[in-house]
C-alpha cells in the first residue's frame, strides 16, 4: 500500500541543519561551555544537575549513559550521522534518563538486547521527555518507561522498526510502552516491522497519536497497533495502519480497557484514520475495540475491506 507522503516519517538526514562545532578529538561536546569529553557518560556528569546540550559527533558508539539529575540535550551534530548500538547501562538502555527533561535529537539506536527481554533505546524513568527526529531499529524495545506523576512525553518525527518481543522473556517487549499520569504525544512518525508485542502500548490517561504509520506488512508475531492498556482519553487521528498476516492477536488495531479501567476513555476521539488489511488478508478485525464501558468518540475513519468499524468487549 501507498501511504500518503504526509504520514510518513522523513529522512533524518534531510533533515541536517548546521553542524556545530566540536572540541578536536573530542566526540561529545557540551554546548555551553565547549568542553570536549570522550565518552557520553562523562559529558552527561559534567552538567550534574544543571542544564546543557550535548552534541555528539557522527560514528557508530558502543557506550550509553546514566543521567542522574538536570535538563540534558542529546543531540546529533547532523541528524541520522549518530549510531548507538548494542550497549546497555544497568541492564536497560542505551540512555537511562531519571533528570528533570531530557530531550533527544537525531539520534539512532540500534540493536539493543538484555537479559530481561526489554533492552530499549531509551529509558525513561524520571522527568519529562521529547524525542524527535530519532531511530529505534532492531532492538527489544523502543522506547520503554514512565513514573507515577504528570511526566509529559513528546515522540515526533521518528521512526520505530524490527522491535517487540513476546517469546524470548517472562514478559513482552513494545516498539513504545510507557506508563505515567499525564500525556504521551506521538505525532509524524513510522512503525514498521515489528518482531512482537503491541507497536504502541501506552498506560496514561491522556494521549495525542496523530499522523503516524503502521505498516504491520512484514510484522511476527504482533499485537495490536495501539494499546491503551487501562483506559485513557484525547485524540487518535489522521493515521495509517495495514494489519499484516504473522499476528499473535489480530482480533483489533486500536483497543482500549484491555487490562483494566485505571483511566476513563469517555470522550476518546478515534477520527480520520486509513485501516485495511494486507493483501490475501480474509480476517475480520475491529479497527476499534473497546473494554472500557466508556462511550467514545469514534468518527468517520476510512476502513479497508474486511476491517470492522467498532465493537465493544
Amino acid at each position: 500500500m501507498r501511504y500518503p507522503l504526509r504520514l510518513l516519517a522523513p529522512s533524518l538526514l534531510a533533515l541536517a541543519g548546521p553542524v556545530a562545532a566540536q572540541s578536536a578529538g573530542a566526540p561529545f561536546t557540551v554546548a555551553e561551555t565547549g568542553q570536549g569529553f570522550g565518552t557520553l557518560q562523562d559529558a552527561v556528569s559534567s552538567i550534574r544537575l544543571g542544564t546543557g546540550t550535548i552534541l555528539i559527533a557522527p560514528g557508530t558508539y558502543h557506550q550509553c549513559a546514566v543521567q542522574s539529575g538536570g535538563r540534558i540535550t542529546f543531540r546529533a551534530a547532523r541528524p541520522g550521522s549518530v549510531v548507538f548500538e548494542g550497549t546497555a547501562c544497568e541492564g536497560k538502555a542505551v540512555l537511562v534518563l531519571r533528570g528533570a527533561e531530557s530531550t533527544v535529537d537525531g539520534i539512532v539506536f540500534r540493536g539493543i538486547r538484555v537479559s530481561d527481554g526489554n533492552g530499549a533505546g531509551i529509558r525513561t524513568e524520571m522527568g519529562d521527555l521529547h524525542v524527535v527526529n530519532a531511530m529505534f531499529l532492531d532492538s527489544q524495545e523502543g522506547i520503554l518507561g514512565g513514573q507515577p506523576t504528570n511526566q509529559r512525553i513528546t515522540i515526533d518525527r521518528s521512526t520505530f522498526a524490527g522491535l517487540g518481543q513476546c517469546d524470548k522473556s517472562p514478559s513482552c517487549a513494545h516498539s513504545i510502552y510507557l506508563a505515567n499520569q499525564g500525556q504521551v504525544t506521538v505525532t509524524r512518525s513510522r512503525f514498521e516491522r515489528g518482531r512482537g508485542g503491541h507497536y504502541v502500548k501506552l498506560r496514561v490517561p491522556n494521549v495525542s497519536i496523530t499522523d503516524n504509520s503502521f505498516d504491520d506488512t512484514r510484522g511476527h508475531k504482533t499485537n495490536y497497533m495501539i494499546d491503551l492498556s487501562e483506559g485513557g482519553t484525547g485524540l487518535i487521528a489522521r493515521n495509517t495502519f495495514v494489519q499484516g498476516r504473522d499476528k499473535e492477536n489480530w482480533t483489533g488495531f486500536v483497543v482500549v480497557s484491555a487490562e483494566a479501567k485505571t483511566y476513563p476513555a469517555t470522550g476518546l476521539r478515534v477520527e480520520d484514520n486509513i485501516a485495511s488489511l494486507a493483501p490475501g488478508e480474509t480476517r475480520s478485525p475491529a479497527f476499534v475495540a473497546n473494554a472500557s464501558r466508556d462511550r467514545l468518540a469514534v468518527g468517520a475513519n476510512r476502513l479497508g475491506a474486511g476491517v470492522r468499524a467498532y465493537e465493544e468487549r
